[in-house]
């Protein structure tokens, strides 16, 4: 074969390999990263079950590392071929255990849960993050954005709201959703998107948290587009 035709065959290969790896970069804008209150969880008519492992933390726990798109659409899974295998994380599994439950029926060890969302939103950011950084990617960002001591320390950063001096706490009580918002962004530096739902006696509870993260899956952001909350004013913080 002419050399000159075998180089320019190797030169177009090249070209589209870093051109669908250019291409793959850009197939999302930002990340959700969300954390979802465990006792709003369970506190519904649909209830829960534990994990094989144990009852959880009464913590947030990971829900999942979703990439979005500035519009608010967002793809999902994005390659069949590169399924869960759990021998990659390994490592990484009592971290999960303790920070990223599952709480679905019936009850199992949380494997179904984490290929779940590797496979629908994980393989959409392979480009960036493979399994196991996927993975590692999350605990480090719950890490850093450690909710429930945030909301329970925000007395200790007003004197103005008589309210706060305790905290806000998984105590079954009533707290106002802004207040919420605000603490949370007072520690982050961003806003987060605040979901809710409805607990069996019809009241609105703080259910879920969103943090816009970039395409790296490093730094916390502004979000582009929240998600729909459908939060009332005052919302429940209920016992777990």
């Amino acid at each position: 074969m002419d050399k000159k035709f075998l180089r320019s065959i190797l030169i177009n290969i090249f070209l589209l390999h870093c051109l669908s790896l250019l291409c793959a970069a850009q197939d999302f804008d930002f990340f959700y990263f969300v954390q979802q209150w465990p006792g709003s969880f369970c506190d519904t008519k649909r209830s829960c079950c534990y994990p094989t492992t144990g009852k959880p933390p009464s913590d947030f726990g990971i829900h999942g590392l979703w990439p979005n798109n500035n519009d608010g659409s967002y793809p999902s899974n994005c390659d069949p071929s590169n399924s869960y295998d759990q021998s990659k994380i390994s490592d990484l599994i009592s971290r999960m255990q303790e920070n990223w439950p599952t709480l679905a029926c019936p009850s199992n060890s949380g494997s179904t849960f984490w290929a779940h969302e590797w496979e629908k939103h994980g393989t959409c950011s392979e480009s960036v993050l493979d399994q196991h950084s996927y993975f590692k990617t999350a605990l480090t960002l719950k890490s850093k954005a450690d909710l429930l001591q945030i909301l329970q320390s925000a007395g200790n950063n007003t004197i103005f709201f008589i309210v706060l001096i305790m905290g806000i706490s998984p105590d079954g009580g009533f707290y106002s959703l802004s207040t919420i918002r605000n603490t949370i962004r007072n520690a982050i530096g961003y806003n987060p998107g605040i979901e809710c739902n409805v607990d069996e006696d019809g009241n609105t509870q703080l259910y879920q948290i969103y943090i816009c993260v970039d395409t790296s899956g490093t730094n916390f952001i502004d979000c582009p587009v929240f998600p729909n909350g459908k939060c009332a004013s005052t919302v429940e913080f209920p016992s777990f």
